[in-house]
């Protein structure tokens, strides 16, 4: 990894780095005691071949996670390949993906023969996909050029784990998700992603065969969006989306299978009735924690009226079981959703048993208790197929409905999951390195240790390589009010217009809700819209990928963006020299999981804020931020509207968890850094 070393030799523009050869060489040690570190390294330090050098090196087999699909198309085509090149090895690579990335030829086929479109198009993009498969090796969507990810066809292709035959499907041997699973197990190294990861621990601790195989070592790449992903696999989830699915496929496969048995279409439209009504019950979007919840006897009375409409399914289901496999994975599904139900239904009241696992109405409000065949041909059906475990008791959880514009999920979040996951992490001998650029605040790993379990992990910090107080400029806005002032949208707005016209676009403005994004793009119009020759890009208007397509080749381009783009975006150059962010990104006041988990750090005498809330902003932050200086010659200005950040005691310690910008509150001062950087480009 030095200046005459192989990578110097076998990579165009490599660049050796005293950071990165000490990473590396932490790494080593951590593979070679099968240790644990947790290490943090500043955008340009390299920290994929970091890893990957001693990783391959060592000959250990390995898992990499990775956060993102794209990340993982990127380590297994390119950065994999060419580090090993480099190294002379030759090593087995495979990627494996979630299932909805592959094509399922059984259910690809029932779609074909059912014949049922919304739209002309969606039937024609099946028709692309059903071609693809068949010359397809990999049968993953991600090589399936001109069909677009986001397209309905898609969910018509691939299979769920619900309703996944196994073994017992005609098409088991030459599925792609076998074939994939299969190249994995043999692999010497494994590229998945976190979601993979931790639903294959999630079904480890149901006692159900393993996703993912053993190795000596596990990389993390990406690892601060860890505890998020682990608290989702580690909890509970019910929602409206999942019983639509499953009325879709009810009608598909009754009418295939079983025409005879009842009146399918009926059923599928008590069930599609039932949710619209309980999704009108739940009023406008928002989050709903469990004490209003429970309050709410309009939003009860809905839900178990789509409770009685499942079990109106089970008893059907039970019944026509025999007449096909895919009947049978339905009884089995629509069984395992009145569980899932229930069991959040127990939570929410805080009751400790299933009792017998039905929940139902009573008094006005959701019980724990109905009766009637439908409930009773529920509790009959079957429960015991490995394949689709029931989920695992969810303790000290936080009860709460998200309730959103296409439908309504019912959680149960875990308020901490590093219990669970030290158990999986201490329970073999292997190493565990979490990487990532933003794993600190303040200089420390506090937080993001705590959320997992690794007190006890090594950890390491490298800065970035990058000149910051050379390259780049961070103006606080002097004159502005806080960002709770009704007049903060306007005077944020008017802020930016100047800087972003003087720097001919090519900026990005980051906003912490889907309500500024609306407010900056419609103040932003009169000065950059189409008229003045700027490309206002705003989120929403069209899919992720595209809009950052459009930004990357426009001439004047402007993205208005919110969560989405705070991370895993990578626009290198004079293209993106400009991102301002409205405010210091603090969780929503009313979230019901950091209101339970901020009550239960009040209880063990923690204080929240400076715990829970304050270092979720700054590693927040730090994301955004880090969209800004890409390259040693990147150069641009970074604007963040909140005057916190540099007033307050702990905006200044999310300051000091930032690059060391060259800072100003001054709006010359930042006008001619822009000038004078323009020019130069």
């Amino acid at each position: 990894m030095g200046p005459d070393g192989a990578l110097a030799a076998g990579r165009n523009g490599f660049v050796a780095r005293h950071s990165q050869q000490e990473m590396a060489q932490c790494v080593a040690e951590a593979i070679a005691g099968c240790s644990t570190l947790v290490a943090e390294a500043g955008t340009g330090t390299g920290k994929t071949f970091a890893y990957l050098v001693p990783l391959l090196m060592s000959g250990a087999r390995a898992i990499i996670s990775t956060g993102t699909r794209n990340l993982q198309d990127q380590l297994y085509r390119r950065d994999l390949p060419a580090v090993a090149s480099a190294l002379g090895l030759n090593p087995r690579f495979a990627v494996l993906k979630g299932r909805s990335n592959y094509i399922c030829h059984h259910h690809l086929q029932r779609s074909l023969q059912d014949g049922r479109f919304e739209r002309a198009k969606d039937a024609a993009a099946l028709q692309r996909i059903a071609r693809f498969a068949a010359v397809s090796s990999s049968g993953d969507r991600a090589d399936a050029l001109g069909i677009a990810e986001t397209s309905p066809a898609w969910s018509r292709a691939v299979s769920t784990r619900e309703n996944c035959l196994g073994q017992d499907c005609d098409d088991y041997e030459r599925c792609f998700l076998t074939q994939a699973r299969r190249r994995a197990m043999q692999a010497d190294v494994v590229v998945v992603n976190h979601h993979l990861f931790c639903a294959d621990l999630a079904l480890r601790d149901d006692g159900v065969s393993e996703l993912l195989p053993n190795t000596e070592a596990i990389v993390f790449d990406e690892a601060h969006q860890l505890p998020e992903i682990a608290t989702q696999f580690f909890g509970l989830s019910f929602s409206t989306r999942q019983v639509m699915d499953l009325g879709r496929d009810l009608l598909r496969t009754g009418m295939a299978d079983a025409a005879d048995a009842t009146d399918w279409v009926a059923l599928q439209r008590g069930l599609e009735q039932a949710v619209r009504d309980w999704r009108l019950q739940a009023g406008p979007s928002g989050r709903i924690d469990a004490a209003r919840a429970r309050r709410l006897t309009s939003f009860s009375a809905a839900l178990t009226t789509v409770r009685a409409q499942l079990g109106s399914a089970a008893e059907v289901l039970t019944e026509a079981s025999e007449r096909s496999r895919d009947l049978e994975r339905l009884a089995l599904r629509v069984g395992e959703l009145v569980r899932r139900l229930d069991r959040w239904v127990a939570g929410l009241h805080g009751i400790t048993s299933e009792q017998d696992g039905r929940a139902g109405h009573a008094t006005g409000q959701l019980a724990v208790e109905t009766a009637g065949p439908a409930a009773q041909a529920t509790a009959m059906a079957p429960r015991s197929d490995p394949s689709m475990p029931d989920e695992p008791p969810v303790t000290d959880a936080v009860h709460w409905v998200d309730v959103h514009a296409q439908g309504v999920t019912l959680h149960a979040t875990p308020l901490s999951v590093a219990g669970p996951f030290s158990r999986h992490r201490l329970g073999a001998r292997r190493a565990w390195v979490f990487a990532s650029a933003t794993l600190t605040v303040d200089g420390r790993f506090d937080h993001f240790s705590r959320r997992l379990g690794l007190e006890d992990a090594q950890m390491r910090s490298w800065p970035s390589p990058f000149d910051y107080e050379a390259q780049s400029m961070l103006y606080v806005p002097a004159g502005l009010a806080e960002p709770s002032h009704s007049g903060f949208a306007a005077a944020f707005a008017n802020e930016l217009a100047a800087l972003i016209v003087e720097n001919r676009g090519r900026a990005f403005v980051l906003c912490t809700s889907l309500r500024m994004v609306d407010q900056m793009a419609r103040l932003l119009e009169p000065t950059l819209g189409a008229a003045s020759g700027y490309e206002l890009l705003v989120q929403g208007t069209m899919p992720r990928a595209a809009l950052l397509e459009h930004f990357r080749s426009a001439k004047r381009p402007v993205l208005v963006g919110s969560a989405s783009f705070w991370e895993g975006v990578d626009v290198v150059g004079a293209q993106l020299s400009l991102v301002a962010i409205d405010k210091l990104p603090f969780a929503p006041p009313d979230d019901p999981v950091l209101r339970a988990r901020a009550d239960a750090a009040k209880r063990g005498g923690v204080d929240p804020f400076s715990t829970i809330q304050l270092p979720e902003a700054a590693m927040t932050l730090k994301q955004g931020v880090g969209r800004l200086i890409r390259a040693e010659t990147d150069h641009g200005l970074l604007v963040i509207g909140d005057r916190r950040l540099v007033e307050k005691p702990y905006g200044r310690v999310i300051l000091r968890s930032l690059p060391p910008f060259t800072l100003t509150r001054e709006r010359a001062t930042a006008l001619e850094f822009v000038r004078a950087r323009t020019a130069a480009s």
